[in-house]
C-alpha cells in the first residue's frame, strides 16, 4: 500500500526547514548585540578629606588595637568513639595587654570552667596561657602568654575617677567572634551596680551606649586618648544582644586588683574577725544603718580592738553589741559594703572603724589581720 502523508511532514523536508529557520535566528543575533548602547561605569564623586572626629576615630583604632587579643577557652571532652580526650572551645572573650612580659587582662566569666585557655594576638599568631589570677568578687581574671615583647604592647592606662556623663567613649573587643571590632558611644551614667557571677555587688561602674554584645566581655573601654577607663563586662538586653545599655568595671578598681592578682595569683581582703547579722536583725533592733556584729572571732583583730557582738543574755534579753557603721570615714550600710571597704586595704594596715553601741558613737583604731593569721 502506497503512504498518504503528506510531502510536507516527511523527515527530510522537516529537518531542512528547521536548519533554515535556525539560521535565520543567528543570523539576527550578531545585529541585535550590536544595537546595544554601551554602558559605562559611573564617575566616583570625590568626597574630600575626612573629619577631624572620623580622623580621631581611625587614629585611636590604629593605635590601640594592637593591645587588644582574642581569648578562646576550651574545655576536655572525650570522643563518643575513640575515647581519646581532646580540648574543644568553650566560648570566646576578649583580654587586653597589661605589661611587656605577657600578662593578659580579662573577664573572670570568660574563662570560668575552662581547662586552658588560648590567646589570639593582633597579628593573629596564637598563644597558649596559663592563668595567673582572678577575682570574681570584680569579674577580673589576669592570664600570661609566653610571646615575645615585641609583640606585647601594653594598653594606656587612664583613670576612671573624673569621668563625667556625656563623654566620648570607645569599645574594642571581639563581638560574635568577629575579631578587632570598634564601636563608640557614650558615658550613659557613673556608678551603677551590677551583680557579679557570685552574686556579689560591683559598684561604681561605668554604664555606657557603645554597643557591646556577646564576646566584648572583658575587652577594654577606652577615653578619647586612647586610655583605659574599664573594663566591659556585662550588657542588659532581653534578647542577649547590644541594647545600648552596657556596662565597665571602672580602671581604678582594675588597678588596683590586678597588681595583686599578679603578685598572689588571688586576691585576698585582709580580715577583721567579725561575723555579721543580717538585714533583719538590725531593722528588728531598729538600729541605724551599719554591719551588725554577732560574733568576734578569738585573737582577731576585732577582739584585739575591743568590739563586742550583740548576744543573748542569762535571761534571754538581748545584750547591746557594736554595729561598725565607717570605715575611715567612708560609710558602709550593710556587709557588702564594709567588705568592699577593707579591700583597699592589706594585712597588718590600720583602719579607723566606726562603732555604734547603746547610742553612742565611738572610733577605733584596728590593726588589720593577714589572711590565714
Amino acid at each position: 500500500m502506497k503512504s498518504t502523508a503528506s510531502p510536507l511532514l516527511r523527515p527530510g523536508l522537516l529537518a531542512g526547514a528547521a536548519l533554515l529557520l535556525l539560521a535565520a535566528l543567528l543570523a539576527g543575533i550578531p545585529a541585535c548585540v550590536e544595537s546595544r548602547p554601551d554602558v559605562p561605569p559611573r564617575t566616583v564623586s570625590a568626597r574630600g578629606p575626612l573629619g577631624a572626629d572620623e580622623l580621631a576615630n581611625i587614629a585611636l583604632f590604629a593605635r590601640t588595637s594592637g593591645s587588644v587579643v582574642h581569648i578562646t577557652s576550651l574545655g576536655a571532652q572525650r570522643d563518643l568513639f575513640t575515647l581519646n580526650v581532646q580540648q574543644v572551645p568553650r566560648g570566646t572573650g576578649t583580654g587586653f595587654i597589661w605589661d611587656a612580659t605577657g600578662h593578659i587582662v580579662t573577664n573572670f566569666h570568660v574563662i570560668q570552667g575552662a581547662n586552658s585557655a588560648r590567646v589570639t594576638l593582633s597579628d593573629q599568631s596564637s598563644w597558649d596561657a596559663e592563668l595567673v589570677g582572678f577575682f570574681a568578687d570584680r569579674d577580673l581574671a589576669v592570664l600570661r602568654i609566653k610571646a615575645p615583647q615585641e609583640k606585647l604592647p601594653p594598653i594606656a592606662l587612664g583613670t576612671s575617677r573624673d569621668l563625667a556623663v556625656g563623654q566620648r567613649v570607645y569599645a574594642i573587643g571581639n563581638p560574635f567572634g568577629l575579631d578587632q571590632t570598634l564601636t563608640t558611644g557614650i558615658v550613659s551614667a557613673l556608678n551603677r551596680e551590677i551583680d557579679s557571677f557570685n552574686n556579689r555587688t560591683i559598684r561604681g561602674v561605668i554604664q555606657t551606649d557603645a554597643a557591646i554584645n556577646p564576646g566584648n566581655s572583658g575587652g577594654p573601654l577606652l577615653d578619647s586618648a586612647g586610655r583605659l577607663i574599664g573594663v566591659n563586662t556585662q550588657i542588659a538586653s532581653p534578647s542577649g544582644a547590644s541594647a545600648g545599655i552596657g556596662f565597665a568595671i571602672p580602671v581604678d578598681e582594675v588597678n588596683r586588683i590586678v597588681p595583686r592578682l599578679i603578685r598572689d595569683g588571688r586576691f585576698v581582703r585582709p580580715a577583721l574577725g567579725i561575723s555579721a547579722g543580717p538585714a533583719a536583725l538590725r531593722q528588728a533592733l531598729q538600729l541605724p544603718k551599719g554591719v551588725v556584729l554577732v560574733d568576734v572571732s578569738r585573737g582577731s583583730a576585732a577582739e584585739r580592738a575591743g568590739l563586742q557582738p550583740f548576744r543573748r543574755g542569762s535571761r534571754g534579753e538581748v545584750v547591746a553589741g557594736d554595729l561598725n557603721t565607717a570605715v575611715d570615714d567612708h560609710a558602709v550600710s550593710d556587709l557588702d559594703d564594709l567588705l568592699e571597704q577593707l579591700e583597699r586595704f592589706q594585712g597588718g594596715e590600720s583602719v579607723t572603724l566606726t562603732r555604734w553601741r547603746a547610742g553612742q558613737v565611738r572610733k577605733q583604731a584596728v590593726v588589720l589581720d593577714k589572711p590565714g593569721t
